[in-house]
């Protein structure tokens, strides 16, 4: 897959447009402050192509382990912005990440930086990564947000670097928590998530605690060396591994999670008058069929990709 391909999967649009700074029109918003009137004021996150390579590719160095970073941007109506992305000095487990004290010391360095390169910009949120286990926010982030959000506006995002890669299509979220005590509406749309059976309660607790943007990327020919750098980069390291050996525990993972959500179904419907379908247990709207359908769909596409790469490289020069 090669850069154009990935813009087309994944609905990149170029805009010019967008990065013109008017600081009048930053200073009016924020002094209105729309979004203290109505939790669900922001409904739009646009990313620039830029920063989700950065963003990516500081997600796949960190493996398995989570990768944490933050993200500049502005507000245009209910729409956020992003237009450039950072990452953090910061200690990282599988399951979550932990700033350490010299961590503010970096992001004060990191943004006068960034005013002396001239990107005026201010810090709109913060990223982190969920290797293999989707987009959503557990209670840790859900907490994290809430506190970011007294700073607002703020945005939390989470990217998966292990599912992009097995599917070539960006696996990302955009999201904003709610204040205390909100009564959410049912948001069916985050009833289509994949999420896997361990993490399946963490999500339960707190997923009415936040909603999710409507994310869409764009790109501009002022970046198009910086992308075609980081691309060549996140590329050439796509293309000299195996995709199906590289994520073979996350494809294996994901059947047994399956197989493991079938089985409960399959117990908790033997149990009493109620029965209980796989649906229910995996996700209404017909998420218990379109769960197999994209597991099967990722490991196709590795395996074209493989079969790609070996009728390029089956010649010895």
């Amino acid at each position: 897959m090669d850069i154009q391909q990935f813009e087309e999967q994944n609905n990149i649009n170029n805009d010019e447009s967008i990065y013109i700074w008017d600081e009048q029109e930053q200073d009016d918003i924020l002094e209105k402050q729309e979004w203290k009137k109505d939790p669900n004021y922001f409904k739009k996150c646009k990313i620039s192509l830029l920063a989700v390579l950065k963003m990516l590719t500081h997600a796949r160095m960190g493996g398995h382990n989570e990768v944490m970073g933050l993200f500049q941007g502005k507000i245009k109506n209910d729409t956020i912005i992003v237009m450039d992305s950072f990452a953090l000095p910061v200690e990282a487990t599988e399951t979550r990440v932990n700033a350490s004290s010299d961590c503010n010391e970096f992001i004060i360095q990191q943004v006068e930086l960034l005013e002396k390169a001239g990107k005026m910009e201010n810090v709109r949120g913060w990223y982190h990564s969920h290797p293999s286990y989707g987009c959503w926010l557990s209670g840790i982030d859900v907490q994290t947000q809430t506190l970011q959000q007294k700073a607002d506006p703020m945005l939390a995002i989470v990217i998966d670097p292990i599912r992009t890669m097995a599917s070539g299509k960006i696996e990302i979220g955009a999201f904003r928590t709610y204040p205390e005590n909100f009564n959410k509406q049912v948001d069916q749309g985050q009833n289509q998530q994949v999420i896997p059976l361990d993490k399946i309660e963490d999500w339960g607790v707190h997923y009415k605690k936040y909603y999710a943007l409507e994310v869409s990327f764009f790109k501009t020919n002022l970046d198009s060396e910086i992308i075609e750098v980081l691309w060549n980069k996140y590329w050439i390291n796509t293309i000299t591994q195996s995709a199906i050996f590289i994520n073979k525990e996350y494809f294996v993972n994901s059947l047994n999670d399956l197989s493991n959500k079938m089985k409960n179904a399959k117990n908790k419907g033997r149990k009493g008058d109620t029965v209980i379908t796989v649906n229910d247990l995996l996700g209404k709207n017909s998420l218990g069929e379109k769960e197999p359908i994209k597991y099967a769909l990722e490991k196709n596409q590795a395996l074209v990709n493989e079969s790609i790469k070996n009728l390029l490289f089956q010649y010895q020069f």
